[in-house]
């Protein structure tokens, strides 16, 4: 990799096995390791007296903890960081677990499955920890408020015991957990304190909880709080006093539509009739009737007539259109989404030169590829007759997704009037040499360019449509419960076709290829789509090199712009800074941020590059990688490469930035390296839900701090 200045730091990260340690470890001294042996030693002996399930647990023969030997024992940097021992039958009182709260570099701790007793230590020691495991045992009393003491926690399951008592208050401060699990214990009292920021999994079903469910947790499932008669709200039935004000506000309405008793009376009073001009109230009564159905008449067909004025204009007005198309026009527009103004301007005299441009057609592209064609060929008139519904909305202009009279799906992009903008012969020119390059790019993950149409203020392009969305929508859309995350093997997919698409492109202008030298433009996440098959497409390519207006050029760039980019008003793109903007998106698939997403210090990230140095360079922490790969086993180590590998595209220097083969290269490297690790089937997984309970599924972005 070229050298780069502004990740100097990096390389003394790589796959260092002191990243994997909270703080606290990195300074602790050489005697801490026997420290852990003597803690494990007195684990042993409380929970397994007869020494049949840790027998490997033997100072005399394996004297150290680290040595490989210890069952369910790992170690990082000389510190005991994970203890899993689940279903060895472990047993033993109030003994054994105060024993384990002395490692104080543990990460994962799993005892599930075991017969363990007595009460649940004070484990706030443990400050590293990230998951802890203790369901199904004989587990009692109740939970220690000091668990909210860990606030590195991930995971928690405490299910299957016989725990009692409230759920603790302090859990409120548990902001990063994601797991949580309290199902099958005698709790009591209520669950405000479980309504956590983060939690993607939770269940606190079959304990004898009562009260209203917080607002926050009601997006989960009902089976998540059954077994508990006293919760109610949603997604339970509603509470008492809810149920009761729901009856009484259709009653309160009806009382107040109905008119009082008292009048009601008065008006069917025989009175009434001895009142005054009692005989004029009947003639009164048939004027009145006159009068309404006269009125309704007129308000009919008053009605018709401002509709008759509203449409009839247009529908000539098209009539007259269509005559003048066959006549001839300067440009075409379209009451379409494609259209500028709903009107058709003719040619003739008064239409500003008439001869002087022609009307615009549909040039297609294929057989300017090296492609077999078969691309149905369209006329303007029928995609303007097609169907159409936006997309989105970008630098360049607005994409829709139209769907033609014989439902062939495509995509069209509908230029900005300042992209492209000059309507002489020569930007004519231009345009159409710049979209004979672009036609001729044919690559499985680049989205095709198959036509376009040019008039003087009206310019279409037309791409093949790509049913999937974008990596965008993939990663930032919809955060919250019941989302599904994209998992890291997805991500290096997409971050592999990616990657060699905009390789392609880079490598299509090189020297004696007969295509000029052509850069993307515009790399960012909504730019990489998907395609029925799940492989990533670049799209807009080139597109920068068109004119746009300052503030379009803004709006496209804004935080992937590399830093030697002149000001927006100017065109502009290159390999150096397609390079950067790439490495911007690998920041997004390893932080599940994007450029403008607030932090939860309320913070903003302006340049995700910058916000991500300055965390690595204060402390490590596991703030920076996406708390969603939390259920990915093993991918520590490709994480970190693949960070290296994005701040390295990303540098501030454009000398110090890789070229994108060689980026290629390294993120094929990351994923072979992530297919030969074959996963550990030693440690169970919970196969009933999504997302995994077991310690075998590794911390994910969570590296210790």
């Amino acid at each position: 990799m070229p050298p780069n200045g502004g990740t100097a730091l990096l390389p003394l990260l790589l796959l260092s096995p002191l990243l994997l340690l909270p703080p606290h470890s990195l300074a602790a001294n050489a005697g801490s390791l026997d420290a852990d042996a003597a803690a494990l030693a007195d684990f042993r002996l409380a929970a397994d007296p007869s020494g049949a399930a840790l027998s490997s647990w033997n100072l005399s023969t394996n004297p150290s903890p680290c040595g490989g030997a210890w069952r369910g024992v790992t170690c990082a940097g000389g510190r005991v960081t994970r203890l899993v021992l689940e279903g060895t039958g472990l047993s033993g009182g109030a003994a054994a677990l105060p024993a384990l709260a002395r490692l104080d570099g543990l990460r994962v701790l799993s005892l599930k499955g075991n017969a363990l007793s007595g009460e649940i230590p004070d484990l706030s020691p443990l400050a590293g920890l990230k998951l802890l495991f203790l369901a199904r045992n004989a587990l009692s009393g109740p939970i220690p408020p000091s668990l909210g003491a860990l606030y590195r926690l991930y995971r928690l399951d405490l299910s299957f015991n016989n725990l009692s008592g409230a759920v603790p208050p302090e859990f409120g401060r548990l902001d990063r957990l994601l797991t949580l699990r309290l199902d099958s214990n005698h709790l009591t009292g209520g669950i405000d304190a479980v309504a956590l920021p983060r939690l993607q999994e939770l269940n606190v079903s079959n304990n004898v909880l009562s009260g209203r469910i917080p607002p926050a947790v009601a997006a989960f499932p009902a089976a998540a709080f059954g077994g508990n008669a006293g919760l109610c709200g949603a997604p339970l039935p509603p509470c008492g006093g809810d149920e009761a004000a729901q009856q009484q506000q259709p009653n309160a309405s009806a009382a107040r539509d109905c008119p009082p008793a008292a009048a009601m009376v008065a008006a069917s009073s025989p009175a009434g009739a001895d009142a005054p001009s009692s005989s004029g109230k009947g003639k009164m009564s048939r004027a009145a009737v006159v009068a309404i159905v006269a009125g309704d008449f007129a308000v009919v067909g008053l009605v018709a007539g401002l509709l008759f004025c509203y449409f009839w204009p247009r529908l000539s007005g098209r009539r007259r259109g269509g005559r003048r198309l066959q006549q001839g026009e300067k440009i075409v527009y379209s009451s379409s989404p494609y259209g500028a103004a709903g009107v058709v301007a003719a040619a003739g005299p008064g239409g500003g030169g008439g001869a002087t441009f022609e009307r615009g057609k549909m040039v297609f592209l294929e057989d300017l590829s090296c492609s077999n064609g078969g691309t149905r060929r369209f006329e303007l008139e029928e995609l303007l007759r097609a169907s159409a519904e936006m997309l989105g909305k970008g630098g360049s202009g607005t994409a829709y997704k139209a769907v033609l009279d014989d439902g062939t799906v495509v995509a069209v992009k509908r230029l900005r009037d300042g992209t492209a903008a000059g309507g002489g012969a020569s930007s004519k020119k231009e345009f159409e040499h710049h979209m004979a390059v672009l036609g001729r790019l044919r690559h499985p993950n680049v989205v095709p360019l198959t036509a376009y149409y040019y008039a003087r203020d009206e310019k279409l392009l037309v791409y093949e449509y790509m049913p999937n969305g974008s990596l965008f929508s993939l990663l930032h859309g919809n955060r919250g419960p019941g989302r599904t995350p994209l998992e890291w093997a997805a991500r290096l997919r997409i971050a592999s076709g990616a990657a060699r698409g905009l390789a392609y492109i880079h490598h299509c202008g090189r020297r004696g290829s007969g295509t000029p030298k052509l850069a993307h433009g515009n790399i960012k996440s909504t730019n990489i789509l998907i395609d029925r098959y799940g492989a990533a497409r670049l799209a807009d390519c080139g597109l920068a090199q068109l004119a746009s207006s300052p503030s379009a050029a803004a709006s496209r760039s804004a935080g992937y712009r590399a830093p030697e980019a002149p000001p927006p008003a100017r065109p502009w793109a290159s390999h150096k800074g397609d390079v950067y903007a790439f490495g911007v998106v690998l920041l997004e698939l390893l932080t599940g941020r994007c450029p403008g997403s607030e932090l939860p210090n309320g913070g903003v990230v302006v340049e995700l590059p910058r916000w991500v140095q300055s965390v690595v360079r204060e402390e490590w922490t596991s703030e920076v990688f996406d708390l969603e790969l939390m259920k990915d086993k093993g991918i520590e180590e490709e994480m970190v490469a693949m960070l290296q590998l994005a701040l390295s595209c990303a540098a501030a220097a454009p000398e110090q930035r890789p070229k994108i083969g060689y980026v290629v290269k390294m993120i094929d490297e990351v994923r072979a390296c992530g297919e030969e690790a074959s996963p550990s089937h030693d440690e169970s997984v919970d196969e009933s839900s999504g997302v995994s309970d077991s310690p075998a599924v590794s911390e994910g972005g969570a590296l210790s701090q």
